[in-house]
């Protein structure tokens, strides 16, 4: 490559959803292809570009952190804040030393054009684009969806990504084949609701056919669904064993009463009805979920309610949430707030029960020989995903990574499964 210039490092680095990782991915390509160098974000970067989440208190604060992390490890680089926690209180991310860009929801996939026109912040060289693999990622997240109208009483995502997109199914067929003839072993569909995909009247059923007809995609995988945009037609789809066995299904509390408060759209029936579908219908399906415990006006008997009803459902994961009162929702003005020591003791219960029902998942596939794509290596162990998100390691001389093994379930390792006595030995 002839340069014209000494090229700048530019470092991404993002916090939160499989959208914020989608999006980072998607600018990765656009500044590789326009000749910069993408360095680890715990290098010392020219620039350091943070996609931002604001979904609670705490995530606020790791945003924080993380730019000041940045502007510790190289005093010189430049700080870019991007995303949601950027389009809901700009001013406070552009006080801390060393921002030099904020930029919101709204201009984020702008970001080429706003760095070079921000003083020649960053100056772009020739050069070809990025090759096969270059960014050492075996998962691709593609952004087919954008935007919430919903409005459930504790979340601040609609007033952060408040404008709706859906991306053409022509768009979104033709970059999963661009991403599969880059050697792509797996394609991960996000949005801020993908179950409200409608690209051109085609709802996400449709969306999932055209993708499976019309690519050769090995593996394909969905982010966040809700209960009420699960349908026959869509779960038949899974019959193509492509389609990885895991839905992500939002739960958020196993109580009428509180999830009326909280605005929901479906109620605890529902949930179970869809929940015992998809059983039927999908073999070895996992079903992870997410759950706020401590929404204002929650009673002990509502949280003992959401209890009983995730032990009943045996998730394979449960992502625990405190309630964290976000400003311009109407949960931060509901009465009864829950005390930050009951959040704490509740969330302790919570996370309890998501530690015993995991294990009582992987113990299911113990001994089981399952497929896994891995993914990178440390210290000459590998990790990799099952299908259906099982973690596994196990240890190898040759190099594995993006390739999807056979492997035999042998023990529980850590949180997750020891696999052995498979083809990665020969």
């Amino acid at each position: 490559m002839n340069k014209r210039e000494a090229r700048p490092t530019v470092a991404l680095d993002s916090l939160g959803c499989k959208l914020n990782q989608a999006e980072m991915q998607q600018l990765a390509r656009q500044l590789t292809a326009a000749g910069y160098r993408l360095v680890e974000p715990t290098d010392k970067a020219d620039i350091y570009i943070l996609n931002t989440c604001t979904v609670t208190h705490i995530a606020d604060r790791k945003s924080r952190h993380m730019l000041r992390m940045a502007r510790r490890r190289n005093p010189g680089a430049r700080l870019v804040a991007i995303g949601c926690y950027a389009q809901r209180a700009p001013r406070e991310l552009a006080q801390i030393e060393g921002v030099e860009l904020v930029i919101g929801n709204d201009r984020k996939m702008n970001l080429l054009k706003l760095l070079e026109d921000a003083d020649n912040m960053v100056r772009p060289v020739t050069g070809d684009s990025m090759n096969k693999q270059q960014d050492g990622r075996t998962r691709a997240f593609v952004k087919v969806q954008d935007g919430c109208r919903n409005f459930c009483a504790y979340c601040i995502v609609p007033l952060v990504r408040s404008r709706e997109e859906n991306v053409p199914v022509e768009k979104v067929t033709a970059l999963v084949r661009g991403l599969v003839a880059n050697g792509y072993q797996e394609v991960v569909l996000t949005g801020t609701e993908i179950g409200a995909y409608n690209g051109n009247g085609v709802n996400l059923e449709g969306l999932l056919k055209r993708i499976l007809a019309e690519t050769a995609v090995p593996r394909l995988r969905l982010s966040s669904l809700q209960p009420h945009q699960i349908s026959p037609g869509l779960i038949g789809l899974w019959r193509d064993s492509r389609l990885c066995p895991h839905f992500h299904l939002s739960l958020q509390s196993g109580s009428d009463a509180v999830l009326k408060r909280m605005k929901r759209r479906y109620n605890i029936d529902d949930y179970r009805r869809v929940v015992s579908l998809i059983r039927d219908s999908v073999p070895d399906v996992a079903i992870t979920t997410d759950v706020i415990v401590g929404f204002p006006g929650e009673t002990d008997a509502e949280f003992q309610e959401t209890l009983d009803f995730c032990r009943q459902m045996q998730f394979a994961r449960i992502h625990v949430f405190p309630f964290s009162s976000r400003p311009g929702t109407e949960a931060a003005d509901m009465p009864q707030q829950v005390p930050a020591g009951v959040r704490k003791q509740r969330s302790q219960e919570m996370r309890a029960l998501a530690k015993e029902s995991a294990l009582s998942f992987r113990k299911r596939f113990l001994f089981r020989t399952m497929n896994v794509l891995w993914e990178k290596q440390s210290g000459g162990v590998w990790s990799g995903l099952t299908g259906n998100y099982i973690k596994v390691y196990a240890r190898s001389d040759m190099d594995l990574t993006n390739r999807v093994l056979p492997v035999k379930l042998a023990k529980l390792y850590r949180d997750e499964v020891w696999g052995e006595e498979t083809s990665i030995s020969l």
